[in-house]
């Protein structure tokens, strides 16, 4: 594992068990992202989901690569992918989501925004989060009560307690044609109570933003657990708060997220009627 003054994915004063999940997390993150790195300017075989949803060679062969680093490392504990379908019904209690390569469309196009996501859900619970973006190389990782990580040094959403103040980021749904009244909606309401948006196209990353301070808040509609379950305990090891758009408890199964600094949540939550 790469080092960046002493080991990645190591958390001072966290239990073995769990710094056990957490270093599983990191090596297969590390491991894929330096795969997807080196991918990034060659030819792809690209292959559509939908109108607009693609998949890459990259995508398969990162999920494969990650699967088989989990399964070495973590026996016995069962993994959900975002390409194999069959893996979408997990029966166990505690399980790995895993986004090979969230932001897909930027890879395929040359756009720098893009990383591995891998969470780790014990009954619905956010237990170890871990997103890596290799063209940065920064490796975004939590571990439950035990804080939140970028690279070799803790982290900590922004103290932002005005919206106007604040950058928000955001996401399109793929089924945009179906969603354009909400999504546009949801952009009347906010960008005039806000300093401006982003919409950069990966949601796991743009949650770590939130986490590490370059964003104060993100939502998004139609998500899937494996964008969420890693960021989402980022932004919450972080000091900052995530729930449902109308303000309800979060689970990664919930198609919409609303993950903010804390400070702006309930300002946010009453642009979201």
């Amino acid at each position: 594992m790469e080092k960046t003054g002493r080991e990645r994915g190591i958390i001072p004063r966290c239990p073995e068990d769990t710094r056990h999940l957490l270093r599983a997390a990191c090596r297969a993150a590390l491991g894929a992202g330096a795969f997807i790195a080196d991918q990034m300017h060659r030819p792809h075989r690209i292959t559509m989901k939908g109108s607009i949803d693609l998949v890459t060679e990259t995508d398969v062969a990162a999920e494969a690569m990650i699967c088989a680093s989990l399964a070495e490392d973590t026996p016995g504990i069962a993994i959900m992918t975002e390409e194999r379908v069959a893996s979408h019904r997990v029966a166990a209690d505690r399980f790995w989501v895993v986004d090979p390569l969230d932001g897909t469309t930027n890879f395929a196009h040359g756009f720098p925004f893009f990383a591995v996501s891998i969470g780790l859900l014990d009954r619905g619970r956010p237990e170890v989060g871990v997103v890596y973006t290799p063209v940065s190389n920064e490796l975004f990782y939590a571990a439950r009560g035990c804080g939140a990580w970028l690279n070799d040094r803790p982290i900590a959403v922004t103290g932002t307690d005005r919206l106007i103040a604040s950058l928000i980021g955001t996401g399109f749904p793929y089924a945009i044609e179906e969603r354009l009244p909400q999504v546009m909606r949801h952009l009347e309401r906010l960008l005039p109570r806000v300093r401006d948006v982003r919409r950069a196209g990966a949601a796991a990353l743009d949650l770590a933003y939130v986490a590490c301070g370059r964003l104060d808040g993100f939502y998004e509609i139609d998500l899937k657990p494996w964008d969420t379950a890693a960021g989402w305990l980022l932004v919450e090891e972080a000091g900052g708060q995530v729930t449902t758009l109308s303000g309800q408890p979060y689970s990664a199964f919930i198609p919409e997220i609303l993950a903010t600094n804390s400070a702006l949540h309930r300002q946010l939550l009453d642009v979201f009627p």
